[in-house]
Parts: C-alpha cells; sequence; structure tokens
C-alpha cells in the first residue's frame, strides 16, 4: 500500500507516543474523528497500526515483555510528567520508586541529579542510577518479576520499612472518584502502599489514560497522597475527590 501523506503522519505519530486516541490524531491533524476513523481501517488491516477502544497503538512484536509495550503507550505524556516530578528532587535528594514504565522514566530523568539515594524494588531504575552521579542506590530484594525486573512480596516490603526518604513516588493502573488509586496486582498495590508511607512527600504520576478506570485492588485513599503529578486535568467527579483528600494537581508541562 502507497501511504498518503495523512497516513505517514499518523504512523509517524503514533511511533512517537506509543498510544493515541482518535481524538487526540484528529486534533493533531486538524480533521474530523470520522476521517481519522477511516484512515486507521486499512493501516491497521494491513497489521501497520492495532486498534483499541478509542485509540491505536503500534502491533505488539514478537518476544517483546508486556513491560516494554507499556513503556510505549502514551510515551510522550510519561515522559512530560517524569520532567515535571524530576523537578521537585534537588542534588542529594532521598527519593523512593516503585516500579513502573512512567517512574523508570523518571529515573532516567533523575540522571541530571547528583549524590542521590535511591530506594526501588525497580532493577531498571536501580540499573540506572546506581554507581553515576555520586548516587547510593538500594534495591528491595524478593521474588523477581519476569517482565519488569522488579522485586515484590513480604521481604521487599520489609526492605524499604528501614527507609525514610523525602520523596516518595508510585505508580499506579487506575483511579476514579470513587474507590481512589489502584492496581491489577495485590502484590504491586501492597508495595505501593508501603512506599507512600515512607515518604515525606507522597506522590504519584500517572497519565490521564488511568482516570475513570477500575482495576482490581485499592492501592490507598486520596488523603494518604499529598501530589498527583499528570499530563491531563482530571474529570470533574475525580477532581473533587482530589480536591476532598487535600491532593495537590501538578500538571505536566
Amino acid at each position: 500500500m502507497r501511504h498518503s501523506k495523512r497516513h505517514s503522519e499518523i504512523l509517524r505519530i503514533v511511533r512517537e507516543e506509543g498510544t493515541c486516541t482518535i481524538a487526540g490524531l484528529a486534533a493533531r491533524l486538524d480533521v474530523s474523528l470520522e476521517t481519522i476513523r477511516r484512515d486507521v481501517k486499512p493501516l491497521s488491516q494491513l497489521g501497520e497500526l492495532l486498534k483499541m477502544h478509542g485509540a491505536v497503538t503500534l502491533p505488539y512484536q514478537v518476544g517483546e515483555a508486556p513491560f516494554e509495550r507499556r513503556m510505549r503507550d502514551y510515551a510522550q505524556a510519561k515522559r512530560a510528567i517524569a520532567v515535571q516530578a524530576a523537578r521537585a528532587i534537588e542534588d542529594g535528594d532521598s527519593v523512593m520508586l516503585d516500579t513502573g514504565t512512567t517512574t523508570s522514566l523518571l529515573g532516567r530523568e533523575l540522571l541530571k541529579k547528583h549524590s542521590l539515594t535511591v530506594v526501588t524494588n525497580s532493577s531498571d531504575i536501580a540499573r540506572t542510577l546506581a554507581t553515576v552521579n555520586g548516587n547510593t542506590v538500594y534495591m528491595a530484594g524478593g521474588e523477581l518479576r519476569g517482565d519488569n525486573g522488579a522485586a515484590f512480596g513480604r521481604s521487599a516490603i520489609e526492605f524499604i520499612s528501614h527507609f525514610k526518604v523525602r520523596h516518595a513516588f508510585i505508580s499506579i493502573g487506575a483511579m476514579d472518584a470513587g474507590t481512589g488509586p489502584m492496581d491489577y496486582s495485590l502484590e504491586e498495590a501492597e508495595f505501593a502502599r508501603t512506599v507512600l508511607t515512607r515518604g515525606e512527600n507522597r506522590i504519584i504520576v500517572t497519565d490521564h489514560s488511568k482516570f475513570g478506570r477500575t482495576a482490581l485492588v485499592k492501592v490507598c485513599d486520596f488523603a494518604a497522597v499529598d501530589t498527583l503529578i499528570a499530563d491531563r486535568a482530571p474529570p470533574p467527579d475525580l477532581s473533587a475527590a482530589l480536591d476532598h483528600g487535600g491532593v495537590e494537581l501538578v500538571l505536566a508541562g
């Protein structure tokens, strides 16, 4: 198939961002939603795009781990959130991060800082920040997950409970007004819940795709969080719940 100029532009945007909503593509290209849907149809039939509910992404690569695929989803938004979160961290600070695609990108942003003390259960974050810039990195032990190289379980939670840090960052799988922050794994939710108790500043970093969604396990109440850093404002009901819980909303960029 010979791509039209707009087909090529759609593919370029999706390759840059990982996952794009139909509405987002329409706004970027200044065309209607129906036009984007017509353009996406042949691209998906040829296997160049994968259609999702209201969005498109790149087809999964054979042998690619789920964590690597998630790193592509809303990549531009996650990078902007990581840049915003890193602004709160100064040289010499102590930081705790759980595993997640956005926190992994935050770890890369922290390469611009020096003399950090970092506590994490993520081997990706530990590898990124250890032995550089005078950092001290502590990694929780426990059973390592194959897809994301992170440690979970009782020993990991006991390990991080020995630390008290200035900034505690977690990522989440979902968030709605009625339940609060949630995740799809009991172990990940338990670990994230503990991370928040170890920080003076308790921060969630997440992109807008998690808003209004529910997951299997509740992480915490809104009152257990000081700040939410996101790329877009939440819907009105979630914004009201955040305000009621005393959570400060910071928008990236």
